[in-house]
């Protein structure tokens, strides 16, 4: 697989990696055997950055991680978790250094280590990027030596340009698909300027970029996309990358029409998403190792031409862009 360096970290990465929030929780049920399975298949294909968090599935991924790499052989792993969400209530005035030390040490039980490769703020309320205080904590525990790198996780294009501006934050997590492209021409630059890497989530929107949606999809009581669908739970945003179900199955529908032969609309989204240089890795979930063969195949796809790039943004513009691109 390609690499690509995720941001001042120098960690040289596979340009597709593994969200592990759906190993952990809120994706429907996934047992230990699966999920051991998926990440036997991510680590076989060549993926060297798995994405992570404390909160998924209170700390089950991070744990069924660790019991995968125990026992790897193979080339080095980077792995990333987020902290922050454990907070409750989750406010600004809980991103203090007592508390973000505390979730740290939680994941580095969970994950087996002693230092962290990388650990993102997760999502922090907005409130919270008007004072340094969140990102003093987090140099403090990079001087302390559990964190090697921090970044931040972020909602919104605002919030990405402010924690860019902070020098030690080393990297962004935010939304970046065929249904929200709008971070490629309001973030990638700066991110690029400042030398800020940029971990795309969230790429196949859901599983309505995957193609395999329909209409009469029913879904698990404890998947978010049955409970979440408005934002019950967090920002609606995280589910259908904010996009009301029956449009994106519209739009999923006109941009199948454009993959190329003898591939996906997966594989389709996912490579979209690599013509852009500035993302250093997208992280799309899996939960069999079938899914993670199959997203890990996109980086094989040629690169996408400039017709096929103004497609893309037309349909975007006529069924989607009214629905999230003020919003996030």
């Amino acid at each position: 697989m390609r690499t690509r360096t995720l941001g001042s970290t120098g960690y040289e990465v596979g340009e597709v990696g593994l969200g592990a929030w759906a190993i952990g929780a809120d994706w429907g049920e996934v047992d230990d055997d699966e999920a051991a399975d998926a990440l036997r298949a991510a680590l076989s294909e060549g993926v060297t950055f798995i994405d992570t968090a404390d909160v998924y599935g209170d700390g089950r991924s991070e744990r069924r991680i660790a019991d995968a790499l125990a026992a790897w052989e193979g080339s080095r792993v980077y792995v990333a978790t987020k902290v922050g969400r454990r907070l409750d209530p989750h406010v600004a005035a809980g991103y203090s250094y007592d508390n973000l030390a505390r979730f740290v040490d939680r994941s580095r039980a969970n994950l087996g280590v002693e230092v962290l490769d990388l650990v993102q703020l997760h999502c922090p309320p907005d409130d919270a990027y008007e004072t340094d205080t969140m990102f003093e904590a987090m140099e403090r525990l990079v001087a302390d030596g559990v964190v090697a790198h921090y970044g931040v996780s972020v909602e919104t294009v605002r919030q990405a340009l402010v924690a860019i501006e902070h020098p030690a934050v080393a990297t962004i997590q935010i939304i970046f698909n065929m249904f929200r492209p709008k971070p490629a021409a309001a973030v990638f630059g700066q991110a690029r300027d400042e030398h800020v890497g940029v971990i795309a989530r969230v790429p196949l929107a859901s599983g309505l970029l995957t193609g395999a949606m329909t209409a009469d999809r029913v879904f698990a009581p404890d998947d978010h996309r049955n409970y979440n669908r408005h934002g019950q739970a967090f920002d609606f945003g995280e589910t259908f990358s904010g996009v009301d179900f029956g449009t994106g199955l519209l739009a999923a529908r006109e941009l199948a029409s454009l993959v190329p032969a003898g591939h996906t609309l997966a594989q389709f989204a996912l490579r979209w998403i690599l013509m852009h240089e500035a993302v250093s890795v997208v992280i799309p979930g899996a939960k069999s190792s079938q899914q993670v063969l199959d997203n890990v195949a996109a980086a094989d796809l040629p690169a996408l031409d400039e017709e096929t790039m103004s497609e893309v943004a037309a349909i975007y513009d006529r069924y989607l862009r009214s629905y999230v691109h003020s919003r996030w």
